[in-house]
């Protein structure tokens, strides 16, 4: 069995020239099917407000929430490095409750790290939490939790303040950076210029890496589908069908058969 990943490892795949694959997932059988297909890196994303619970954005998943679903992930995975996603106002408010929140992560749920948004805004909260022995991974450009803020989900173009946040969280101590909603050009440049990987999501191939949301690529999310998201299956469409022939096979009278009884 190949040893477990860590952050070490990642830092190490970037000096290597070697691509970084993550994914999100958000309870156990779907964080083992990830984990057994040998990605590197499990984010259990806030985004599971939107995908999981049905919210119309990021915003109002709770810490304990959060906690709960890392906890699964971390149970089922034995290669991939589980990392927790930091909510709204878990770590804005002030660094002793920033630091305690990340603390749960690794304590509670087991969790090897976190992930928080933010770049110049973040820097204090990275900083402390990395002084606390708490691995950080930083999030820049197009920042879900900021969606009021910036107008909508909108492509981030600053190459200037891009390059700034970027500096920063990397001289803060995070460990690697996903890079979201960044024209590829922009990417290339921050990837260039970092001694930390860079995972992107709609920013571009020259990333050291990439990461999706597991029910986008799995075709299993009915809302609106990102430009950057390939989408490897339609598995909505199979469950759909899977379903429907149970109803209408007890409705029938034809499930459970003779060989389905004791």
């Amino acid at each position: 069995m190949q040893q477990p990943v860590t952050v070490t490892r990642l830092m190490q795949m970037k000096a290597n020239g070697e691509k970084i694959v993550a994914l999100t997932a958000y309870d156990y059988p779907f964080a083992r099917l990830v984990d057994q297909c040998g990605i590197h890196l499990i984010l259990v994303g806030d985004s599971l407000a939107m995908v999981v619970q049905g919210e119309s954005s990021t915003l109002p998943v709770s810490m304990d929430q959060m906690i709960y679903h890392t906890r699964m992930v971390a149970r089922a995975a034995r290669y991939a490095l589980v990392l927790g996603d930091m909510p709204f106002l878990s770590y804005q408010v002030d660094l002793p409750q920033a630091i305690a929140n990340a603390g749960r992560f690794l304590k509670e749920a087991g969790a090897s790290g976190v992930k928080l948004e933010g770049g110049a805004a973040g820097e204090e909260a990275i900083r402390a939490m990395t002084r606390a022995g708490i691995p950080v991974m930083a999030h820049i450009g197009l920042t879900p939790q900021s969606v009021h803020q910036m107008g909508g989900y909108r492509v981030q173009r600053d190459e200037e303040r891009l390059m700034i946040d970027a500096r920063i969280v990397q001289e803060a101590g995070a460990f690697a950076v996903v890079l979201e909603g960044i024209p590829a050009d922009i990417a290339g440049r921050i990837t260039r210029e970092l001694t930390i990987p860079t995972i992107g999501i709609g920013a571009g191939p020259q990333c050291d890496g990439q990461i999706l949301v597991l029910h986008d690529l799995l075709g299993l999310n009915e809302r609106h589908v990102p430009k950057f998201v390939k989408q490897y299956a339609t598995l909505i469409d199979t469950a759909r069908g899977a379903v429907d022939a149970y109803r209408q096979e007890v409705q029938e009278g034809r499930f459970p058969a003779a060989e389905h009884c004791y």
